[in-house]
């Protein structure tokens, strides 16, 4: 008693058929094929510019001396 029979299954599958139309379901589908296919394909082309990424560089503050600016800061008023 607790599970649905198979006359049940049709009768709301001729239901949901009625209300959406073949067309509807089948557009609906379809996009969300496109929508899966989309998303597999940008993780994919995350994974191809995380690979051809050049590594970081770092600036190395101890080895660059501070450049002495004269006009800086030294105009007398």
């Amino acid at each position: 008693m607790g599970s649905l029979s198979i006359w049940h299954w049709i009768v709301v599958i001729a239901v949901v058929l009625l209300l959406f139309g073949r067309g509807k379901i089948s557009d609906l589908m379809g996009d969300v094929a496109q929508g899966i296919k989309a998303f597999k394909k940008g993780m994919q082309d995350d994974d191809k510019v995380a690979e051809k990424s050049e590594p970081m560089k770092s600036i190395d503050n101890a080895s660059q001396t501070p450049a002495a600016r004269s006009d800086v800061g030294s105009k007398a008023v």
